[in-house]
């Protein structure tokens, strides 16, 4: 795992704040897809929503510089084009130089926190359009998760369509992670991912806004994974899967990474967004996890 210098981190944060944004400007940047036309993303955007935890660790992600280290450690495997996440971990990110030439998706509402009463109003309390705009970045990614009777999803339902039109405005891709989610009679928000659900969000997520042409879906993989082709049929929008927080067994962790290879076959999904299963893999090894994701692609 490589060093990371908080101290000068901080000192940097302190006495010189405009080096983020000097870092931004000479960031050497790529096209968002290469030759291969597929994309290896690595996501860090849970903390800035309060969800800290990966498996069984309820706070792993809660060490800034230890999540730093395993962001640099991915990021310089061969065939990672580049990350997701909020904005203190991107400036940290540029400040720390780990984000030449990689693709960088700034997470645009983090306002839903877990566990919160208010959770499905989802306020754009990220990136906004004009932020990816003046940093450079690549593209924004949203959050949409719609329950049929809380009255937060309509707002963010709203906010989630302006951000499009925004986005589009400025010729830069969103990506839509949408979900259908229900409250249990414990009050826990849980993501419906039975084929007709993620269907249904699907449809949803591509009809926001007035205009698809640069919005992509962050796909999560059906209950049942012999019905990815037929949920993928919903839309013609290019997608990526949603690889989730994959926890247990090493025969459990390799039934997903073989739901992801027979998922990535499909002619609409054009690459992989996975976090906590990467960063956090059960045996430690980052290096592998991150290998064995990218083989898949």
């Amino acid at each position: 795992m490589p060093d990371v210098d908080v101290a000068e981190l901080v000192r940097l944060r302190a006495h010189h704040p405009v080096a983020v944004a000097e870092a931004a400007a000479r960031r050497p940047r790529r096209p968002l897809l290469g030759e291969g036309g597929r994309l290896m993303i690595v996501a860090a955007d849970h903390p800035a929503r309060g969800a800290l935890g990966a498996g069984e660790r309820g706070l792993a992600m809660a060490n800034r510089a230890d999540l730093l280290a395993r962001l640099c450690l991915a990021l310089s495997r061969p065939g990672v084009d580049g990350v997701l996440a909020a904005a203190d971990v991107l400036d940290d990110l540029l400040l720390l130089g780990a984000l030449d030439h990689k693709v960088v998706l700034g997470s645009m509402n983090r306002g839903g926190l877990q566990g919160a009463r208010f959770e499905l109003d989802d306020r754009f309390t990220g990136h906004r359009p004009e932020d990816i705009q003046r940093l450079g970045f690549d593209a924004g990614k949203l959050l949409l998760r719609i329950d049929y009777e809380d009255p937060g999803s309509l707002t963010t339902l709203e906010s989630a369509a302006r951000a499009v039109d925004a986005m589009a405005a400025r010729r830069l891709p969103v990506f839509v992670e949408p979900f259908i989610s229900r409250r249990g009679a414990d009050g826990q928000l849980r993501n419906d991912l039975s084929a007709d659900a993620v269907t249904r969000s699907l449809a949803i997520a591509s009809g926001l806004g007035g205009s698809s042409a640069y919005t992509w879906l962050k796909v999560p993989v059906t209950d049942d994974p012999d019905d990815m082709a037929r949920v993928m049929e919903t839309t013609t929008l290019p997608a990526v899967l949603l690889g989730g927080d994959v926890a247990g067994s090493a025969k459990e962790q390799a039934g997903a990474y073989e739901n992801w290879r027979r998922a990535l076959r499909l002619p609409t999904v054009r690459g992989l967004v996975v976090g906590r299963s990467l960063l956090y893999p059960a045996d430690g090894d980052v290096a592998a996890a991150v290998d064995t994701a990218v083989g898949l692609l």
